[in-house]
């Protein structure tokens, strides 16, 4: 019962977390995902890692959320964020697939050849940031932010996992 229940919050979730994202100002998740993405990547800035992002802008979309934003570092070398149309490339996936690979669950090269990861634009630009995002290391990571993503990547993969074996165990029963 628990297990079909999570494998639901797991299908059903980003379709009702739509919502109230889209009723959420956007001044707001601006301002949560500035200091959540300075707080995650202050080393990288600090050591020049990020210096390729100066003037370009990385786009972040996650469909099933019908959430986007763009990424860039400034001249103060700090990561901004912006809604824009426009982006140098564009990383496009639903939402349980990102946590996943946020979280080293599944290989991102895997997903983009089963075109549920979709890169367009700058292939340089987002061959880079994939470089990136493969180095980071998952310890490095501050403790709450690392446990929160790891806590929510095992939910996400067993509530998939529960679903494929549901969605196994109906074969042959009538609709």
């Amino acid at each position: 019962m628990l297990n079909q229940l999570r494998a639901q919050c797991v299908s059903k979730g980003p379709a009702m977390l739509r919502f109230p994202l889209r009723l959420t100002p956007f001044t707001v998740k601006k301002v949560v995902l500035q200091q959540l993405l300075n707080w995650q990547f202050r080393h990288a800035v600090e050591e020049g890692e990020l210096d390729f992002l100066t003037g370009r802008w990385l786009g972040v979309e996650i469909t099933d959320l019908a959430l986007n934003w763009a990424v860039s570092l400034d001249d103060e070398g700090r990561l901004q964020v912006a809604l824009r149309e426009q982006a140098d490339v564009w990383f496009r996936g639903n939402a349980n697939d990102l946590v996943l690979v946020a979280a080293r669950k599944v290989d991102p090269d895997t997903l983009f050849f089963q075109r549920r990861l979709v890169i367009e634009g700058d292939t340089e630009l987002g061959l880079e940031v994939k470089n990136l995002m493969d180095a980071i290391d998952l310890d490095a990571m501050p403790g709450p932010l690392r446990i929160g993503l790891l806590q929510l990547a095992d939910f996400v993969e067993a509530g998939l996992n529960e679903d494929a074996i549901s969605q196994g165990n109906r074969a042959g029963e009538s609709c």
